[in-house]
């Protein structure tokens, strides 16, 4: 990414973050003496109030973005889930209080996004313990188990667990004792390494582009001494799955893992005897197709995009396609023949994959391994 890209994304991070945690004077004036913070938390509350048919609920957790595409995306896994799992009330919270902003904000607009409006996981869990659910389930829609795995697991949940802004009486966090549970994101485990490996390969699209040439990843990674979980090794684990299930022609880079960006991913290409001319489909390691996939990866006009940077280098690369088959793109403005990136979300084996972290973590309601509440924990 270009220093003033960055140096913008920066900034608006900066601004993003003290627009939705801000409860200052400026706020109450504007709102007629509710902070930003109450606002947000009296929608959220009566959106629950409005919707709730059930005394479960799953709450989704998405990191979050700004696109239409990612939007749609978005719609349709809630709608799955709802499908799958009609005896709970589904929600999706955005992790990120800058996409949120954003979001708000119609970032864009301009191209034909909608402006929406997202909340916050904490946001979310006090409606929802307020509205008096029995059973909570959590289900990140991370891909590794990193840094914002951790902060929905051991922020948003705890602190809820914990009752920390004291929202709720003795009495109801006694009653969610070992009912509340964290689903864990995409490639948590070993073996979720190799069943993505496995689904991935029998994608349509990916397996034509394998017939042409070979296939480069975008994950994004966290950056160096904040290895969740050894959650940057799983990058690594999937490129080495691809390769043991069909040699050396997919591979995994990342935006912020150290050892492993775009230049590594480029030397570890060389390295297999790819010649110039050979033609490189690059596709999203993301839940959802947003900045990253469409600025990072396959914007024409930054030199330091994959698409450029690799295509500078001798390959034939390309980053958008036209042949994703219509019954799985979830993007509304997607249109046979126009261009496309399909993110992970959208690939109808992968969302169930997820699906089946639900699932797991469901029939762990009621045992040892639910959360505790500290109103209940053995002293």
């Amino acid at each position: 990414m270009k220093k003033i890209k960055f140096l913008m994304i920066a900034m608006m991070a900066i601004i993003g973050s003290v627009a939705f945690t801000s409860c200052g004077d400026d706020d109450d004036d504007n709102n007629g003496g509710q902070s930003n913070y109450d606002r947000y938390q009296n929608v959220v509350n009566e959106t629950v109030k409005k919707h709730k048919k059930s005394d479960k609920v799953i709450l989704l957790v998405a990191f979050g973005a700004t696109w239409q595409q990612a939007f749609d995306t978005f719609d349709s896994v809630k709608s799955e889930y709802e499908k799958t799992f009609p005896n709970y009330d589904v929600y999706l919270s955005f992790s990120s209080a800058i996409c949120i902003n954003n979001a708000r904000a119609g970032e864009h607009k301009a191209e034909g996004a909608e402006v929406r409006e997202y909340f916050d996981p904490e946001h979310w869990l006090t409606a929802i313990g307020l509205a008096g659910y029995k059973q909570i389930v959590v289900q990140s829609l991370q891909v590794t188990p990193g840094e914002e795995y951790r902060r929905v697991r051991d922020s948003y949940v705890k602190d809820f667990m914990n009752n920390h802004n004291g929202d709720f009486t003795e009495a109801y966090m006694k009653s969610i004792d070992k009912q509340v549970v964290v689903g864990t994101p995409l490639m948590a485990e070993d073996a979720d390494v190799t069943t993505l490996a496995k689904n991935l390969l029998q994608e349509k699209d990916i397996k034509a582009a394998l017939q042409e040439g070979v296939v480069a990843f975008m994950g994004h990674g966290n950056p160096e001494g904040y290895d969740y979980d050894g959650a940057n090794r799983r990058y690594t684990e999937l490129e080495n799955a691809f390769n043991g299930l069909l040699s050396q022609k997919l591979f995994v880079g990342t935006v912020d893992m150290p050892g492993n960006l775009l230049p590594d991913m480029y030397e570890r290409m060389l390295k297999t005897g790819l010649k110039k001319g050979t033609k490189v489909q690059l596709y999203p390691l993301m839940f959802i197709a947003g900045d990253h996939a469409h600025n990072d990866m396959a914007d024409p006009d930054d030199e330091e995009s994959w698409y450029c940077y690799l295509n500078a280098k001798g390959f034939k690369t390309t980053a958008y396609e036209t042949n994703y088959p219509k019954a799985e793109a979830c993007w509304k403005g997607y249109k046979e023949g126009s261009e496309y990136i399909p993110a992970l979300g959208e690939r109808s084996a992968v969302r169930r994959m997820w699906i089946e972290h639900t699932k797991e973590a469901i029939k762990k309601l009621g045992t040892d391994e639910a959360l505790s509440t500290p109103t209940t924990a053995a002293e």
